[in-house]
């Protein structure tokens, strides 16, 4: 018999997917296409995919969530049992491997939502969500990773911490946090989500706390990318798509955080770039050759009314490129 954290995962993993109709108008899928969903979650945007590339096609799905495959593999025997797919459990970091796992030559679109989903806040025991108090996990991958938020918190320094807060999580108190943690560890280890509040809060400013949102939330999203990595491997996940994808394939990636945002806008510019030779030369000697060309000229962003109906909605920039 299923568990209720199971039940509640597989209830969970059905939340809406972001700008479904610009994905799919943007990957511009036909009949027969092979599409790998990079971010498979509960398959809200891969149930979608399967039915525009048909029985012909090919479906991948990679998460490395244990939760969310066995939630979207579910669904997609369901509503989509005439597409043939395939599920991965792995890193998009490691997108090579995955994909000569899989045995394809070739892929015609990726999808990259990135950050954290919502099923992985709404159980309290995974430890994102800074509104329930829970042991401090936030691993997206719990079976592999072996690093948790609870590790960063009680043992780096209070450099690395004050660098980790600042850098991922963009936080104008980082200093002052990272002092706190480390006084209040002095006394006993920090090992709830509960605990980590009450530490960010009492570093930040009583006007600070004021306005801008839960004070937590940038401190928890720094930690979170932290313990998974997240910068790093999305632009080793970003570099191994475009290398597997077809000659008109595209690539469309969701950001959440400008600092996501800034990787893909980078490496989408940097690999539509041509020569950068020095202009008064006469011939080439660079060698570089533009392999993307820009879809989105400025990334999309959610409607109005599916920000009013899907708040997650409201942050994602969707930015889209094509292979020459």
């Amino acid at each position: 018999m299923a568990s209720t954290q199971e039940h509640l995962t597989t209830a969970s993993f059905r939340h809406e997917p972001v700008m479904l109709e610009e994905v799919l108008s943007s990957l511009d899928l036909a009949p027969g296409d092979v599409v790998c969903d990079c971010t498979l979650g509960g398959a809200g945007h891969s149930v979608r995919m399967a039915a525009q590339i048909g029985e012909e096609g090919l479906l991948l799905g990679i998460d490395q969530d244990p939760m969310a495959l066995r939630a979207a593999s579910a669904r997609l025997d369901r509503e989509a049992p005439g597409t043939p797919h395939k599920l991965l459990k792995g890193n998009f970091g490691d997108l090579d491997e995955l994909l000569c796992k899989a045995e394809v030559p070739g892929v015609d679109a990726f999808l990259f939502d990135l950050g954290i989903s919502s099923p992985q806040v709404d159980i309290p025991g995974r430890g994102f969500s800074y509104h329930e108090d829970a042991p401090l996990d936030m691993r997206m991958d719990d079976e592999e990773n072996t690093l948790t938020a609870a590790e960063v918190i009680n043992t780096y320094t209070e450099a690395d911490l004050t660098r980790v807060l600042r850098t991922y999580g963009e936080e104008k108190y980082a200093a002052r946090i990272a002092r706190e943690i480390v006084r209040r560890r002095e006394s006993e280890p920090i090992a709830t989500t509960g605990q980590l509040v009450e530490a960010v809060k009492a570093g930040i400013p009583a006007a600070a706390r004021r306005h801008g949102g839960h004070p937590a939330k940038r401190s928890f999203q720094a930690i979170r990318i932290e313990v998974n990595h997240e910068l790093d491997v999305l632009e080793r996940g970003l570099e191994a798509a475009v290398r597997w994808l077809n000659p008109g394939g595209r690539i469309c990636v969701i950001s959440y955080h400008s600092l996501e945002d800034r990787i893909v806008k980078r490496a989408f510019q940097d690999m539509s770039q041509g020569c950068t030779c020095p202009p008064d030369l006469p011939v080439c000697v660079c060698g570089h050759h533009p392999v993307l060309k820009a879809v989105t000229r400025k990334p999309l962003t959610a409607s109005p009314e599916e920000v009013e109906r899907n708040p997650r909605a409201r942050s994602a920039k969707t930015r889209v490129a094509e292979k020459l």
